[in-house]
């Protein structure tokens, strides 16, 4: 990898992020957003093209720019294939759906009325014997899928990424056994 200064990079086995501010033979001296400088081997750094949030932007299923692309492409349909009428039940995890204002509320007051809300429609779905929930929780830094991973572990289901192709990467489907003895 050719490093030069000015480059974006991260650090290997680390959260930290900086800028190549002095390069000498394969030492590599970055200084993160807060003014520290380290210096670094080459191969303990990666440069970075694009920001984790340029890239998330494309998997929220609600982004403008995605649902235009589906629009111009529609899935094509075979005539060979019988389509299940399966009843899924989609859960929108993001707190600006649950709530009109998250003024007054800290993280954990969202999180727990996240969890709150995946618990109550667990229990909804196995109650009406609805087979499929998808939980749509997003990517964000992976705290809510954690403990909703943790919620769902208590129950007698399944649970496993949902479709990328439909969903993106920040999805959980569950199965909900029937017959549970």
């Amino acid at each position: 990898m050719c490093l030069q200064i000015g480059n974006k990079v991260a650090v290997l086995d680390d959260v930290l992020k900086g800028i190549v501010i002095h390069i000498v033979n394969d030492e590599i001296s970055v200084e993160t957003t807060d003014g520290m400088v380290f210096k670094f081997h080459s191969s303990e750094l990666v440069k970075i093209d694009v920001e984790q949030h340029e890239l998330s932007k494309f998997t929220d299923i609600n982004n403008a720019i995605l649902n235009e692309k589906i629009a111009q492409n529609p899935p094509k349909k075979s005539l060979f294939k019988k389509e299940k009428k399966e009843v899924i039940l989609e859960v929108d995890l993001h707190i600006n759906k649950l709530v009109k204002s998250t003024r007054n509320m800290d993280n954990y007051d969202m999180l727990n009325l996240q969890l709150d809300t995946a618990k109550n429609k667990i229990e909804f779905a196995i109650a009406k014997r609805i087979s499929k929930i998808v939980f749509i929780h997003g990517v964000g830094e992976g705290v809510l899928k954690s403990e909703l991973h943790r919620l769902l572990r208590k129950y007698p289901i399944k649970f496993y990424d949902a479709s990328y192709k439909k969903y993106g990467l920040g999805a959980t489907e569950v199965y909900v056994y029937q017959n549970a003895n």
